[in-house]
């Protein structure tokens, strides 16, 4: 076998984004060139290697199998890097950059975080908020918490905490007016707009019609940006809202919130823990076995609750 050619790191740097972006154009903006340049490379590692990548299609582009392998291993391999050179430009440094959405960081993370820096004192969290997908292979994002379906590729993913859904309000909208879900019809009931267009992923027109309720207006109602500002409007007083499980059990807790009815959904969604693929770091390990002890005992709390609590239909 006649000795290969060394391998065009910037085209394979070029392709590993378009293959993880499915786009030319999102590529080029995380390597800060222009579409046309991402394009030219890829071709180039097509002729470096005689094989097709990518089908090129109208405003699209779509891997062939070759380049779903090939994309796969990069990935890995990448996230390694960036890893090593991590370690080697700051051996010592004690940072975790920790990237999750604004509801699960107000909600959940918030509220613990103080019990982890009490175990890791020399560890010093970050917490970046957004709805965007998280790049932690390349992004210098160590762990990203996020809500979904699931089915992460070019990463390590684990499933965190189900994601159960049922309505909850101020405890002065509970009594006496909130006996049976069929008294809906006579309060406000807010939305929000991560369930819009997700299937599976309850909605009140879902879970009215799981209750025995489905005859009344679903729809009515303000729309919210997200499930954090849904649950804090019916915190305030304002109607009741569909709350995700783990996000409304500190408010549960402190009296907050209360949950009139028992019955709940199951969703499609989940909250999952992302990270790089590849050799472990002490610190993403710890973090991430802390992450599993507080939802473990999130959830052993909330058995204890569902079982005191008298009338559900869980």
């Amino acid at each position: 076998m006649k000795p290969r050619r060394p391998a065009p790191l910037n085209a394979l740097r070029a392709f590993e984004a378009a293959a993880r972006c499915r786009s030319f154009q999102a590529a080029a903006a995380q390597l800060f060139v222009t579409p046309a340049a991402v394009s030219h490379q890829v071709k180039r590692l097509e002729a470096y290697l005689e094989t097709e990548l990518f089908r090129r299609g109208h405003r699209c582009v779509e891997l062939t199998a070759e380049g779903e392998a090939l994309a796969t291993s990069l990935g890995e391999l990448f996230g390694q890097l960036d890893l090593a050179l991590d370690r080697a430009t700051a051996p010592a440094a004690a940072h975790l950059r920790v990237s999750t959405v604004e509801s699960f960081a107000a909600k959940w993370l918030a509220p613990r975080l103080h019990r982890f820096h009490r175990d890791h004192p020399d560890l010093k969290v970050r917490i970046e908020t957004g709805d965007e997908h998280a790049d932690v292979a390349h992004g210098g994002v160590d762990v990203a918490i996020r809500y979904g379906p699931g089915g992460y590729t070019g990463v390590r993913a684990e499933r965190l905490m189900e994601a159960q859904s049922f309505p909850v309000c101020a405890p002065s909208l509970a009594v006496p007016p909130l006996t049976a879900p069929s008294d809906l019809r006579h309060h406000t009931l807010l939305h929000d707009e991560s369930a819009a267009g997700r299937p599976g992923v309850p909605d009140w027109p879902a879970w009215l019609e799981a209750a025995g309720a489905s005859q009344m207006d679903a729809a009515r109602g303000p729309v919210f940006a997200s499930i954090y500002l849904a649950q804090e409007a019916a915190a305030a007083g304002h109607g009741v809202a569909l709350g995700v499980a783990p996000l409304v059990a500190e408010d549960l807790r402190r009296g907050r919130l209360v949950r009139p009815f028992g019955h709940a959904l199951p969703n499609a969604y989940a909250f999952w823990i992302v990270r790089r693929r590849g050799a472990g770091n002490p610190a993403v390990d710890a973090f991430c076995r802390w992450l599993r002890k507080e939802a473990s005992a999130e959830q052993v709390l909330r058995g204890q609750r569902r079982s005191g609590e008298s009338g559900g239909l869980e």
